[in-house]
């Protein structure tokens, strides 16, 4: 007798994650119900049971006093709204590959698709996935139940369709199904969502029935996949049965058949496989060689290649969670998962931003499960193991590396590069003392390295050497280059009361307070503001000092090229008084340019006093009698002014002859 395992029984990777997230919480000492049977295996459940667990058949049935699972199948969209109302604790153990249609269908239902699932109605992953369209949603088995149903709905086949399978539905059904839609469908997409796991389990199931002359076929007789399995198996090997447990071996005779075949469904336990095994071989009574327990062994190699803590391995990821990412592993038919603070040495950066699903990824193995197939990996070390072969030649080569800055920490801060934290101490971190550690968080910032043990994994570099030497380079090159009337763009690097600070480089200039405006100001923040980008000019260069003095006023802002520009002697202008003195009045004409009103100029009769005639504030009219270009001053007369009113009043009295 020959016994053949078929190469993917068993090792469904969401079922097993979710038994596992129930196992931790029983282990941390909690009190655990899940939302239905967490596993359609009656063995499986009865253990749990017996470890404390109850099932809740509903939302409605959850207990504040424990914290309730949401089994691998899902619920859908309005359970979660009912748990988060009702403030009851929950973990959410949905499959990731069902979580993927919860996000195909709520999206596309949102564009306005209706959906069409390809899957049991009854079925609680089907229930789920109806539960996130918002949109008229139908359900069909099989190509003539999908035909039957646009046959019903004509309105269908105009309509914006889209199309999603059960991560379980047979796989030959489904391209049969998918003919048929994009025939009767033409403003359509479709979305292939069957488990990979599952599909390529049908394929084995398949192939194995072809060349037995029995198939035994384990799992639990309400799950899903298991029945699709005994279905496919049925097909192709009449003698196919299904059982629950080994004890069922009792009631089935193998005497004719020569190669029996053993598959196993999604929710099946790596060790009741080996139980029927076992069984198997005592029920033969003999030891079976190369079938039997050596090929569960077999299966077990071949599914997890050798899997050992630390091998290296590459993977597809094939989804991303708030928690983890799931990735596929080239030539195995296993799926692992990365913990997010096994992605990246960086604890902000998001993981969005780290891996795209269909990203390749090399990864190291963490940890493994051989009973239940599953596999913690870890990118981050990967990049660490390459990083510190960069470090190494980074050192003895003194070459400057990036990184950026994710923490501060005592004495320092902390800075990730090629996936290695690297700590900078305080008096390494930046160009002066004075600057803020904090300012650096999030920030890439350039370094070398002092020191590197990679025995201990302990690297430690200084950013202020780079700042030197940069800080160097750039004053050699200014001082190389700078002549007066050159213009710079620069950053206020800070204020005093006579002067602007301007970084135009690595080196500072001063701005005088005179310089900043062509209006008289009383401090350089009336103008000017510290991290301010200013436009400036070289006006004098004092090389034995170092100093630089800098123009920033522009000439085509000066209101004295303005006004003569505009204004001539005898022109009549509004003006404002701005100040009265003993010997007359000043008024503005524009800002930034004043006038004299002599007090002979006030009035066109004698004034004692400026103030008797004028008040700050008041606007009045005035003759331009003088400007003088070298002193910048101008002459104003409202004398002048009057004196032309009374001639032109003088001319309209005279009488007209006739």
């Amino acid at each position: 007798m020959k016994i053949t395992v078929a190469k993917s029984a068993g090792f469904c990777f969401g079922v097993d994650r979710a038994v596992n997230i129930v196992r931790e919480l029983i282990e941390k000492g909690e009190r655990v119900s899940t939302l239905g049977p967490i596993i359609h295996n009656k063995q499986v459940v009865d253990e749990l049971e017996a470890a404390g667990v109850t099932v809740a058949d509903s939302p409605e049935q959850a207990s504040d006093d424990r914290i309730l699972v949401i089994r691998s199948h899902g619920v859908g969209d309005g359970v979660y709204s009912f748990l988060n109302e009702k403030g009851v604790r929950y973990v959410d153990a949905t499959c990731p590959f069902v979580a993927k249609i919860h996000k195909i269908v709520r999206e596309q239902s949102e564009n306005g698709a209706d959906v069409l699932i390809a899957g049991d109605s009854s079925h609680p992953e089907v229930i789920g996935i109806m539960g996130f369209c918002k949109t008229k949603a139908y359900t069909f088995k099989n190509e003539r139940e999908l035909e039957k149903l646009v046959e019903d709905h004509p309105e269908l086949m105009d309509k914006k369709v889209c199309l999603v399978a059960q991560t379980t539905f047979d796989m030959e059904e489904w391209k049969k199904s998918l003919k048929k839609f994009e025939k009767l469908c033409t403003n359509s997409i479709f979305f292939g969502t069957i488990c990979n796991a599952t599909s390529q389990r049908q394929v084995d199931a398949y192939e194995l029935a072809e060349t037995s002359d029995a198939v035994i076929v384990i799992g639990g007789r309400h799950s899903s996949n298991t029945n699709k399995l005994y279905d496919i198996c049925k097909k192709s090997c009449g003698r196919t049965f299904l059982i629950e447990t080994a004890a069922e071996l009792e009631h089935i005779s193998f005497r004719e058949d020569d190669n029996i075949g053993i598959t196993a469904g999604a929710s099946t336990p790596a060790s009741i496989i080996k139980e029927v095994l076992d069984r198997m071989s005592e029920k033969s009574g003999e030891v079976i060689e190369t079938a039997a327990e050596q090929n569960f062994e077999e299966m077990l190699e071949e599914s997890l290649k050798n899997v050992n803590t630390n091998d290296k391995v590459f993977g597809v990821v094939e989804s991303i969670e708030p928690n983890a990412v799931y990735v596929t592993l080239d030539d195995r038919k296993q799926t692992g998962y990365i913990p997010v603070d096994e992605l990246s040495g960086d604890p902000a950066a998001k993981t969005e931003d780290i891996v795209k699903v269909g990203d390749k990824l090399e990864l190291l193995i963490m940890r493994t499960n051989d009973q239940e197939g599953m596999i913690m990996l870890s990118k981050k070390r990967v990049d660490a193991t390459k990083g510190w072969d960069v470090f190494e030649k980074a050192e003895e080569n003194k070459e400057i590396l990036t990184g950026v800055v994710t923490e501060v920490v005592k004495g320092g801060v902390i800075v990730v590069s090629n996936a290695i934290r690297v700590f900078v101490p305080a008096s390494q971190a930046t160009a002066s003392r004075k600057d803020p550690l904090e300012d650096l968080v999030s920030k890439e910032v350039e370094f070398r390295l002092l020191e590197i043990d990679k025995r201990r994994r302990r690297a430690v570099g200084s950013i202020r050497s780079v700042l030197k030497e940069r800080a160097d380079a750039a004053k050699e090159a200014f001082w190389s280059t700078v002549e007066v009337g050159k213009k710079y763009t620069g950053v206020v690097k800070s204020l005093t009361s006579y002067g602007a600070f301007v970084d135009i480089g690595g080196v500072d200039g001063m701005i005088h307070i005179s310089e900043l405006s062509w209006t008289r100001i009383k401090h350089p923040s009336e103008v000017v503001n510290v991290g301010d980008t200013v436009e400036v000019y070289v006006k004098g260069i004092d090389n034995e000092k170092g100093n630089i003095s800098l123009g920033y006023k522009k000439e085509e802002d000066n209101p004295w090229n303005k006004f003569t520009a505009n204004y001539n002697v005898g022109d009549v202008i509004d003006v404002t008084i701005d100040g009265l003195s003993t010997f007359g009045a000043f008024a503005v004409i524009i800002p930034g340019v004043k006038g004299l009103i002599h007090i002979s100029q006030i009035a066109d009769h004698r004034v004692e006093k400026p103030q008797d005639e004028l008040k700050v504030g008041e606007t009045v009219k005035a003759k331009i009698t003088e400007i003088n270009n070298e002193s910048k001053r101008v002459s104003l007369s409202i004398r002048a002014v009057l004196a032309d009113q009374a001639a032109e009043e003088a001319v309209e009295e005279v009488p007209v002859e006739e």
